[in-house]
């Protein structure tokens, strides 16, 4: 009755508007399933909880409609289609540690726990793919979305982000050996620049891993290392699309690899005075792609290698002799070209140094030394602003946070901004079209509590996100992932 007595009362107070065209709202109806409208739109959207009126003390949760529900909480999505063991509705509802994770309080708060068979019910839809009552699958209608990634590597899986709702949307396997422990550990991610796929590459793993950005579905998984084990740091790709180069930190090779045809060759080590087969960590391609520059982290040297004839490959001293000499090891980590490329940056780790050090490419002059913070590790480049973002992930002068992002002017080469984002900045990537930047929280050595626990060994990192108009941190936005969120790569639509 009171459904028929709300529908009359709407019927009454618009059939007085008969100019005025009226379609009802979409949370007119939740769209659930009914067996699981009878759960949480009966248990859980109640009034004082979790409906569009009470969300803001609950949460932020609005569950009054399946659409709604996709918004998530204050801390990310609390359903991901086909994954309840990474839904946080499940872990919350469940009482049963036998059947899944389970997270304080229970809920409903302050009423009887789910059934058995009642949570079983929304851990199978959602396993579903936690459909509408039609068999929509939400984000399964455009393949052209605009999405970012995020690789967790202390799980085997990466988190695929709406950009528009920022919520997480899919959680990925990643890997050859599902649940192995030590987990094979995705290093990093990158998009194609064409967008068609994103690749993965791994520390405990030989192998590439090419997915489809339009159904987040694994394509290929190519070999690297010629039959020997390495430790697969980071990835570059051709601006064609077709070509991409990973780095062995272990055995200080590089592999070439032909995505077109899922291929590898593995090169080197890359042996300079003193350094037999150095450790190799960042790498990037210069303006015509026939040149990669590699770090070499643990001394104070880069490579520069030919891609057409990597035995005339030459290194470069990024300590000269000279005002900006230091007498310790710069420990170079990450490398990027300037968006016109007659620049490079570089990131001096060593907790001595605390650089980023800016060379010519045209001769590898040292030509500005800009001091940031503690351990700068990653950059992400805003080539439409000219700017350029550092994570320092063990920046420690906040009393309440552990790590900072350098604001650098590519222009005048200075540092314009610091910035506190949260507990061990690690990835970092930048989405003008959103005019937004992503970092990954790492939030391995004591950090901050998580919300829930985690689905794998180790405590949930998380996200943040600075507005790129105001250089300001956006408060209202940290989203939990897996365990050691590390990378993080664009897909703009």
């Amino acid at each position: 009755m009171k459904k028929t007595h709300s529908l009359l009362l709407v019927l009454l107070c618009f059939g007085a508007c008969k100019y005025e065209y009226y379609e009802p709202p979409l949370v007119s109806a939740s769209a659930y399933p009914d067996p699981v409208d009878q759960i949480l739109i009966g248990k859980c959207a109640t009034a004082g909880c979790h409906n569009t009126a009470s969300k803001d003390a609950a949460a932020g949760l609005d569950l009054s409609s399946w659409e709604r529900m996709f918004d998530g909480t204050n801390n990310g999505a609390v359903v991901i289609p086909f994954r309840s063991d990474f839904s946080t509705l499940c872990y919350y509802t469940n009482v049963d540690s036998s059947l899944g994770l389970v997270a304080q309080p229970t809920m409903p708060v302050n009423q009887n726990p789910l059934t058995s068979a009642e949570y079983t019910l929304l851990k199978n839809w959602i396993d579903a793919g936690a459909p509408d009552k039609n068999g929509f699958v939400k984000f399964s209608d455009d393949p052209a979305r605009h999405k970012f990634y995020v690789v967790n590597q202390g799980c085997d899986v990466v988190s695929v982000f709406d950009a528009d709702r920022r919520v997480a949307m899919r959680m990925i396997d990643v890997g050859q050996l599902p649940g192995a422990s030590p987990p094979e550990s995705p290093h990093n991610i990158k998009v194609t620049p064409d967008g068609k796929y994103w690749l993965v590459v791994f520390l405990n793993a030989d192998i590439v891993q090419v997915f489809s950005t339009a159904t987040d579905q694994l394509v290929k998984t190519i070999p690297i290392g010629n039959g020997m084990a390495g430790g697969w740091n980071t990835l570059v790709i051709s601006k064609d699309s077709r070509k991409a180069y990973s780095v062995d930190y272990n055995g200080g090779r590089v592999a070439f690899i032909d995505i077109d045809a899922g291929t590898s060759n593995t090169v080197g080590p890359f042996p300079i005075t003193g350094n037999p087969s150095p450790n190799l960590h960042g790498v990037a391609l210069n303006a015509s792609d026939d040149t990669l520059y590699v770090t070499c982290q643990e001394i104070s040297k880069i490579l520069k290698i030919p891609v057409n004839d990597v035995a005339s490959y030459e290194d470069v001293n990024i300590n000269p002799p000279g005002p900006w000499q230091l007498p310790f090891p710069m420990k170079p980590h990450e490398i990027v070209f300037s968006p016109d490329y007659t620049k490079y940056f570089v990131t001096c780790q060593d907790t001595n140094v605390n650089q980023v050090r800016v060379f010519t490419t045209a001769n590898n002059q040292l030509v500005q030394v800009i001091p940031v913070g503690r351990v700068p590790l990653e950059f992400g480049v805003a080539p439409a602003s000219n700017l350029l973002f550092v994570t320092n992930t063990e920046d420690n002068f906040f009393p309440d946070m552990r790590g900072s992002i350098s604001v650098i002017d590519m222009v005048t080469l200075t540092e314009i901004k610091k910035i506190k984002v949260g507990w061990q900045p690690h990835g970092i990537a930048v989405d003008e079209k959103k005019g937004v930047v992503y970092i990954a929280n790492r939030n391995v050595s004591g950090g901050t509590a998580p919300h829930h626990a985690a689905s794998c060994s180790g405590q949930n990192g998380y996200l943040s996100m600075i507005d790129m108009a105001t250089l300001e941190r956006v408060l209202s936005f940290k989203p939990e992932v897996s365990v050691d969120p590390y990378a993080i790569g664009v897909r703009a639509k």
